[in-house]
């Protein structure tokens, strides 16, 4: 095999393997992202009704509640907003309160 072969071949496998290993980490990152989001339980947080500008909603500053911190730490993963289980997840500017509202 000549020199230029060989370089070849050895810059493609070294292509191959950054390539692998980049989708093992991104498919390491889904993976928790996606545990990590089904692990808090809206149930187990305390919601009290609220009335806004678009009608009411149902509001929670239940700090003391492992559910809703992790609620929180979601919803700053994602840009303040989600939609779980037919309901609409909003974090108030604040940082210490959620909102939720029933999908239509």
């Amino acid at each position: 095999m000549s020199e230029l072969a060989e370089e070849m071949l050895l810059d493609f496998v070294n292509a191959v393997e950054a390539g692998i290993t980049e989708v093992k980490q991104r498919y390491k990152e889904q993976k928790n992202l996606a545990q990590n989001s089904l692990c808090w339980d809206p149930s187990k947080i305390k919601w009290r009704l609220a009335q806004g500008t678009a009608g009411p909603y149902e509001r929670s500053e239940d700090a003391d509640s492992p559910d809703f911190k992790q609620l929180i730490k979601d919803l700053a993963e994602n840009g303040n907003k989600l939609a779980k289980n037919g309901y609409f997840y909003w974090l108030f500017n604040d940082g210490s309160a959620v909102g939720r509202k029933k999908r239509n």
